[in-house]
């Protein structure tokens, strides 16, 4: 899997969830595409879902939940839209945008996991991660923010 391709508008919506949710965390979901080309696959980001986060109350500060419920809901929303369910996005408030232990016992292959940093409702860094399956680690996967276009859906 090559880059996750972002438009810049929602890279703005990501951060500016996170910060609306501080002190808690904030999370999504993200729909697209794995376009071939040549001999890599770009993951396209075509559409965000904001959810709201179904983590017990008390722990939402440094935990986030997407319920069974909203999944199966968005991989049917992304089957009728001829669209993947590609990952999720969530916040880290004031901690890096880094996956935790907890992220990662709790991830799955496949899915890319987009984390913004956020630092007294500012953020200050995102960054994106797909789980190797064999190795049951977290790998860096690269955002590359675009504008809209033409050939952009």
């Amino acid at each position: 899997m090559s880059d996750l391709h972002l438009r810049t508008t929602f890279a703005r919506q990501i951060e500016s969830e996170g910060s609306a949710a501080y002190p808690n965390e904030c999370c999504g979901i993200m729909y697209g595409r794995d376009v071939k080309v040549g001999e890599t696959v770009r993951r396209v980001v075509e559409r965000l879902e904001p959810v709201n986060n179904a983590f017990d109350e008390e722990e939402q500060y440094h935990r986030f939940s997407i319920s069974p419920q909203q999944l199966m809901k968005a991989e049917k929303d992304a089957s009728d839209r001829a669209q993947l369910v590609l990952g999720f996005y969530h916040s880290h408030p004031d901690h890096p945008a880094r996956p935790s232990e907890y992220d990662r016992q709790h991830a799955w292959p496949f899915y890319s996991y987009v984390i913004v940093a956020i630092a007294n409702r500012q953020a200050v860094d995102m960054t994106c991660w797909l789980l190797d399956e064999q190795t049951e680690t977290f790998r860096r996967q690269e955002i590359v923010e675009e504008q809209q276009s033409e050939e952009t859906p």
